[in-house]
């Protein structure tokens, strides 16, 4: 009998019999508020930074080129770790790596918000990736065992999602009043916390579960992952202060392509790949993968480049920023209700997920026209609303199909495949944009005034600016790769494919 959509296993477990619904646990709606209070840890650290971040620079004094690395850390140790995840969780169980992922996020969390260095911070950051990489698969596969039943797995499943869904917008309203009222630390000091919390309960109510010891762990294929992510983002970031022909810049890039191809021809070589190409083979899935790499790019960038615009050329306080951002998430989650539930199952991806693209890329392009004068009614309302109506037809149904048509062994690894696209395409495109912007800030100031306040202004608004057109162009080129991949016509319902929760 073919799996259920609840019934597929989660990111990098192995396909194992369930508990039959009579073994449930007797626990497991308060085990299902355990994992989504670690989720919601997990989440919103992807958000609640950026709002701090203005007040993290000026206290530990970095430069507005290294600043990216604060964003990037994490995004691109999660998200290059997401799949190596999975099949930790499987080799020493599923109790001890949400734990163990537990309490390592918490020790980063104690750490960076101690820091006294831009390094201390990024490795911080790096570290809570890395231990969010173990405890995102675990808490996933551990809501696949605890509930049997289909019918309250598809409720359990339903809060998680939304848990995920909402952490962005929690993380910037809590990020804005912990840097306003306490101190940009405590947007890092509040996960021990959550981490208490999620601890106590999961060591009293999860139950131990036994180690898969026919796991094997594709260590080449995750150093030659992490490795390539790592000297692309890191040649993007090295060209703000070199030239793009320095070698520091280059021979990063072109490291990180060889790196990158290996891991492909690897991939078809491993007796246990991390990511199996078969799965990226569909056209659907494809193009589902590229929609969700490029609409990370430019949204993470955005986030960052628009928290410095209205804290520091509109003198937004941290709450009022994060309010700000609210009516995009709102209009991004009615998209991505509507595109589920009816445009997709009707129209098919085709014409949705380019429309999305070309009212992002709208959005971005209608942000570039902001000034030092302009009110947030008037002037920041209208794109950001315009951009989140495009996003929401973009993400939801590109991480949907993402794992249409997939086996049933393979359907968890394509789920924490999609999730690994966003967060490798935020670090990419936030350390690209990030070079693009100071650039531009730079070729602004020649031959001007660097102290004149009013100059150092309007040389913020030209680097914003810059970073908007290049998104703009993400996404346009976001329209074109869309439409020219996706089938035309509505997908097929599939039996086998796996719940997709943005991590």
């Amino acid at each position: 009998m073919p799996r259920t959509p609840a019934e597929a296993p989660p990111a990098g477990a192995a396909v194992t019999p369930l508990p039959s619904a009579d073994a449930r646990p007797r626990h497991r709606w308060w085990i299902l508020a355990v994992i989504g209070v670690a989720q919601l840890m997990v989440v919103l650290d992807a958000t609640i930074v950026n709002i701090a971040l203005p007040s993290a620079q000026q206290d530990l004094d970095f430069s507005d080129g290294d600043r990216q690395w604060i964003v990037t850390a994490y995004a691109l140790a999660f998200g290059s770790l997401l799949l190596l995840g999975g099949r930790i969780a499987d080799l020493f169980g599923r109790k001890m790596t949400f734990l163990v992922g537990l309490v390592g996020f918490a020790g980063a969390s104690a750490f960076g918000g101690a820091a006294t260095s831009f390094d201390m911070l990024v490795a911080a950051r790096a570290l809570q990736g890395a231990f969010g990489a173990l405890l995102a698969p675990a808490a996933l596969s551990l809501l696949t065992v605890t509930f049997t039943d289909a019918r309250e797995r598809a409720k359990a499943f339903g809060v998680y999602g939304a848990i995920a869904g909402s952490g962005g917008a929690i993380g910037l309203l809590l990020g804005g009043v912990l840097t306003e009222h306490l101190d940009w630390r405590w947007t890092l000091y509040v996960n021990l916390a959550f981490a208490v919390v999620a601890v106590v309960g999961g060591a009293v109510l999860l139950q131990r579960s036994t180690r898969d010891t026919s796991v094997t762990i594709d260590i080449p294929g995750a150093i030659l992952v992490g490795g390539g992510l790592f000297c692309l983002v890191y040649g993007f970031s090295n060209a703000e202060s070199h030239d793009w022909d320095s070698p520091a810049t280059f021979g990063f890039l072109a490291a990180g392509a060889v790196l990158l191809a290996a891991f492909t021809w690897w991939q078809t070589r491993s007796p246990h790949p991390l990511l199996p190409l078969r799965i990226l083979l569909d056209r659907n899935r494809g193009a589902s993968f590229a929609s969700v790499l490029i609409s990370g790019a430019g949204m993470f960038g955005v986030f960052l480049f628009l928290t410095y615009y209205l804290q520091q050329s509109l003198g937004y306080t941290p709450i009022r920023t994060g309010l700000a951002f609210l009516p995009m998430v709102a209009a991004l989650m009615l998209t991505s209700t509507l595109a589920t539930t009816t445009l997709i199952p009707r129209l098919g991806p085709k014409p949705v997920v380019p429309l999305g693209m070309g009212l992002a890329a709208a959005g971005m392009a209608w942000l570039t026209a902001l000034d030092l004068d302009s009110g947030y009614a008037a002037d920041i309302l209208p794109p950001l609303i315009v951009a989140g109506l495009g996003l929401g037809l973009v993400m939801a149904p590109a991480m949907s199909l993402a794992t249409s048509g997939v086996a049933a062994e393979d359907s968890g690894v394509a789920s924490a495949a999609v999730n690994t696209m966003q967060q490798v395409g935020g670090s990419l495109g936030t350390a690209l944009l990030n070079t693009l912007s100071t650039s531009a800030v730079t070729n602004y100031l020649d031959g001007k005034n660097p102290k004149d306040p009013a100059v150092l202004a309007h040389a913020g608004l030209e680097g914003y600016s810059t970073a908007y057109w290049w998104s703009a162009v993400f996404f346009a080129a976001g329209v074109v790769i869309s439409a020219l991949l996706y089938r035309r016509g509505a997908p097929a319902q599939d039996a086998d494919a796996a719940p997709v929760v943005h991590m």
